[in-house]
């Protein structure tokens, strides 16, 4: 190997296998926890109450608030919950919404975090925060965003509805798409990516075949945790930026955006990123971007950002959002370029290599 690189590795607790929602009370402990708060999405606040009641006094209570792209205003309401029950640590018990409030909680204060993870997000192994305020979804990154500890138990994601299990699972893919043509990519967290690509690659159809396969489902988490290492480990470029400014600036559904997107920054960036890209290419036909969108069609994936909401007279703005503030991708990225890739995209057309 000729060429020089750095990696740092990034700190974390991992706990996996079926049944490990068990350990909770022990991982807490281990922290040093006494009473933690239990957060949650309005829907999954039946199995919060039902962890909170398994943990007994070692539960302060639950915030089932967590809303989508982490808005400034439920954090305030959840920092006045956990100041009010006098917790000292949080348990996440969710995907991407649950997990970034417990992350933006930890950002002002420094708490402790637990994930539960039950989707595919990859984000609970990222010192990544995205959080939302009048109509725009800015990023912080700091070492105590990240959680200490995360549990991944297969048995939680047996009833993930086959929908979520997929614009999840192609969300994390494009993590590890992106984290092969970061600037500050290295040879480990390029193996993590393929290796996470083809877990996902792999999984993902025998959930939509048998969405109980617990096998399929615990290579599907295995497959998001090396995707999301990735996104915790490598600067991100085109596809976070425009999913951040879709997100953000037209509340657009986080994981849904993703998938819908992921073949389309694939194919800007697939020229420009060949050698770093060959080996996701050869996973999927040799043609990224339009593997990826063939990949996406075969499981039941959102593919027309027109079918999750966005505007066709927004599309302009958009694009002209995501040129502002120059940052690092493979491709030189202009309004016009974003604009076209954005074109093809809300109508749900197979993506064109750069």
């Amino acid at each position: 190997m000729s060429r020089s690189f750095t990696y740092t590795s990034t700190p974390g607790r991992v706990v996996f296998g079926p049944g490990t929602l068990g350990t909770v009370g022990e991982e807490i402990a281990a922290l040093g926890g006494k009473r933690a708060l239990i957060l949650s999405t309005p829907f999954q606040e039946p199995d919060a109450k039902a962890l909170a009641d398994r943990l007994g006094n070692l539960a302060a209570g639950v915030f089932a608030g967590a809303a989508m792209h982490t808005p400034v205003s439920v954090t305030d309401k959840a920092m006045a919950v956990y100041d009010e029950t006098g917790a000292d640590c949080v348990v996440s018990l969710g995907g991407g919404s649950t997990i970034g409030l417990g992350k933006a909680i930890a950002w002002r204060n420094d708490t402790p975090q637990i994930v539960v993870a039950t989707t595919y997000a990859g984000s609970e192994v990222t010192d990544i925060l995205g959080q939302t305020e009048e109509g725009r979804k800015t990023t912080v990154r700091n070492p105590k965003i990240r959680p200490e500890t995360v549990i991944y138990d297969p048995e939680l994601t047996l009833g993930l509805p086959v929908a979520m299990s997929v614009s999840s699972g192609l969300n994390a893919m494009a993590h590890a798409v992106e984290g092969l043509y970061a600037p500050d990519a290295n040879p480990v967290t390029s193996l993590m990516a393929i290796e996470g690509l083809r877990a996902l690659k792999f999984a993902l159809p025998r959930i939509v075949s048998d969405p109980r396969d617990r096998d399929a489902r615990a290579d599907a988490l295995y497959g998001s945790w090396l995707c999301g290492i990735v996104l915790g480990s490598v600067a991100m470029s085109l596809h976070h930026k425009l999913c951040h400014t879709l997100g953000g600036g037209f509340d657009m559904p986080h994981a849904e955006t993703h998938a819908a997107l992921i073949p389309h920054t694939a194919a800007y960036n697939a020229k420009a990123a060949a050698p770093q890209l060959a080996r996701a290419a050869e996973l999927f036909g040799g043609d990224l971007g339009g593997g990826l969108y063939d990949f996406a069609q075969s499981v039941g994936a959102p593919r027309a950002l027109s079918d999750l909401g966005l505007k066709a007279g927004d599309l302009a703005r958009a694009a002209e959002m995501a040129a502002q503030n120059p940052y690092a991708n493979p491709q030189p990225v202009t309004r016009d370029g974003i604009q076209a890739l954005l074109e093809r995209a809300h109508a749900g057309q197979r993506p064109v290599t750069q």
